[in-house]
């Protein structure tokens, strides 16, 4: 994008991720008025925490302004279970989304699972994961009608990466991102290590980091497959020969030393405090928040799947 030259030419700086966001939900408002579509999603948040709530706001204003219906319900999370079914059966709910955690751990993986594929706004239900994991690009095969969905933060991570101008697109697809190093601290089901994934097949090597570990992802010999291996580096390591570093860790006393960030390196920031100090943009490029692309990738998935719903009428 035009608005990130100066940036990227510096190889220094904060940027600013609206435009990005207004570039994708432009297209889906024009899709919409275009088609004279009334998608709707149904939003469904079971605790108090701040966060969800101002997230679930700031979704409901955007998708108000392009076109899409927002419900939002606050439910008690031992009726969610029916709730999610009965969005499910509902003809007029084209996608559904939950914020999490509602139970944590095993039981909101089985939630994940309760929301049909077909409606699953977010990309986490284990079919979505499995395509993602495996490259599918498509639900209904070799039919290829029937686009997939992505989790919506890891892509919004993609998009944001590939409208800073990183992606080779000179290169063959699955190779976008060759000779490109990359490190993700955090390895969440939910975020980093789709993410990883993602990169990895675009041609990166990725370090993924948590408090388990280390983890290199790969493009793996099978079309479409990630190679996963152990290694000796260090996270220190890792995070000096990145040229793309990804921070993700929910807690304000997290802060990545920034001398062991090389200049010119890209770091965005995706958890909801910011995890290096943001005197580092005066040698490095700073994305210090992502929500609004997150947002407009969430518009992005719904309108594929209502499209993917009116297809088979």
């Amino acid at each position: 994008m035009e608005e990130y030259k100066e940036i990227m030419q510096a190889k220094k700086g904060k940027v600013d991720v609206t435009p990005i966001a207004n570039f994708f939900r432009e297209e889906v408002k024009q899709q919409i008025t275009k088609n004279c579509w009334k998608p709707r999603v149904v939003a469904f948040l079971t605790s108090d925490d701040q966060g969800a709530i101002d997230y679930s706001k700031w979704t409901k204003l955007a998708c108000q302004k392009d076109g899409i219906e927002f419900l939002l319900k606050r439910v008690e999370r031992v009726d969610l279970e029916d709730l999610i079914i009965e969005a499910n059966n509902d003809p007029c709910v084209h996608g559904i989304l939950v914020y999490y955690p509602v139970f944590g751990g095993m039981m909101d993986s089985y939630i994940q699972d309760v929301v049909s594929p077909t409606k699953d706004v977010e990309g986490l239900s284990t079919t979505n994961r499995f395509n993602l994991y495996h490259n599918i690009r498509y639900m209904d095969g070799e039919t290829a009608t029937k686009k997939c969905v992505i989790p919506c933060t890891p892509l919004a991570m993609v998009k944001i990466i590939d409208n800073l101008g990183i992606y080779d697109k000179s290169l063959t697809m699955g190779e976008h991102l060759k000779g490109k190093t990359v490190t993700i601290i955090n390895r969440s089901e939910i975020v980093g290590r789709p993410l990883a994934a993602m990169l990895a097949n675009d041609g990166a090597i990725v370090y993924s980091i948590d408090i388990n570990g280390i983890i290199i992802f790969q493009a793996g010999k099978r079309h479409g497959t990630i190679k996963m291996s152990e290694t000796t580096v260090t996270r220190e390591e890792a995070i000096s020969k990145s040229d793309i570093l990804i921070l993700g860790v929910p807690s304000p006393n997290y802060k990545v030393n920034s001398d062991l960030i090389q200049d010119g390196t890209i770091v965005i920031n995706f958890a909801g405090c910011l995890n290096v100090e943001e005197s580092i943009q005066e040698k490095s490029i700073l994305v210090p928040t992502i929500g609004k692309v997150t947002i407009a990738m969430l518009e992005r998935n719904l309108l594929r799947l209502f499209n993917n719903q009116i297809s088979n009428k």
